[in-house]
């Protein structure tokens, strides 16, 4: 019987016991144990194949003879000590496709809380005032998508059940996609000068960090709107700011920022075109379902 042991860290404020129990259900011909401190955790891997969590001990994977399989429950393996899980022969398997559905609906949600201008709305009913005020249409708009792994696939597919023209910017535009026209990062001026939406769900790289910097706010139409959920560091903050504060883009929504957290005192907070959220569009009351599927179609594709 395959022995799989979850680690004790939380994800996205997910309790990880309920994630052994969704493992239970799902894999119900393993054995299923929750770790709960560092010691527990030493102890299981000592006869646990698979282990699950966010980060693992490199100490404890170096200790173990039994290791054959590490599901990571984060969409990223850079924080995980790859070099000892290598040298382990530990296979690594992230949980890339997690956050897809969510997060792209976060996107939409700041998408069309924009273009409706439900801003305004919001702000008249606190004060009870009945005043006609108008919106826009996403139908016809282009929006451009920077990054098209599984998260930026999914707000693709979003886009387009919109009638919105869809540009996808990625490394290797060759691979096209579910964009209408895929481009590579090299063209990344020319789609910006035409794109009411500019989405970031790309990695944080040499290539995209500060990649929307003062020359991409200039090419934008000023009736643009930037949404970030990637990472704070692939804008230019302060360059947002100034385009902001300019006009020379409409609006912004960011769920990523940097600094992050973003002081109380940054002018981000003052400015009304634009909308911070606490980097909580991972969040999704199906992130241990996933995670759990994610576990099961690696043992399929393992020996264990």
């Amino acid at each position: 019987m395959t022995h799989i042991v979850v680690l004790h860290d939380k994800v996205h404020g997910l309790d990880p016991t309920e994630y052994a129990e969704t493992l239970r259900d799902t894999v119900p011909n393993a054995s299923v144990t929750l770790a709960r401190t560092p010691e527990e955790e030493q102890a299981e891997l000592d006869e646990a194949q698979v282990a699950t969590g966010y980060q693992i001990d490199p100490e404890h994977v170096r200790a173990s003879d039994s290791l054959e399989l590490f599901v990571c429950t984060f969409a990223g393996t850079g924080h995980l000590p790859l070099d000892a899980l290598d040298e382990a022969d530990v296979a690594v398997v992230s949980a890339s496709g997690v956050h897809g559905p969510n997060i792209a609906e976060q996107v939409m949600g700041y998408v069309l809380a924009d273009v409706r201008n439900l801003r305004q709305g919001w702000e008249q009913h606190e004060r009870a005032e009945w005043n006609h005020y108008q919106g826009g249409e996403l139908r016809d708009s282009t929006a451009t998508v920077v990054g098209m792994g599984p998260i930026g696939e999914e707000i693709l597919d979003r886009f387009n059940a919109f009638d919105v023209e869809t540009v996808g910017v990625r490394y290797t535009p060759e691979k096209g996609g579910n964009a209408d026209e895929v481009v590579g990062f090299d063209r990344m001026l020319a789609v910006a000068a035409r794109s009411e939406y500019l989405v970031l769900a790309c990695p944080l790289t040499d290539v995209t960090e500060g990649l929307i910097d003062d020359e991409v706010f200039g090419a934008l139409p000023t009736n643009s709107m930037l949404v970030n959920v990637a990472r704070g560091a692939v804008v230019d903050t302060d360059a947002l700011v100034s385009a902001l504060r300019g006009n020379d883009i409409r609006s912004a929504a960011l769920d990523v920022t940097a600094p992050e957290p973003l002081p109380a005192d940054h002018p981000l907070w003052t400015l009304s075109n634009c909308l911070v959220t606490p980097h909580n569009a991972g969040h999704t009351p199906y992130y241990w379902d996933r995670c759990a599927d994610i576990l099961v179609d690696a043992l399929d594709n393992t020996t264990l």
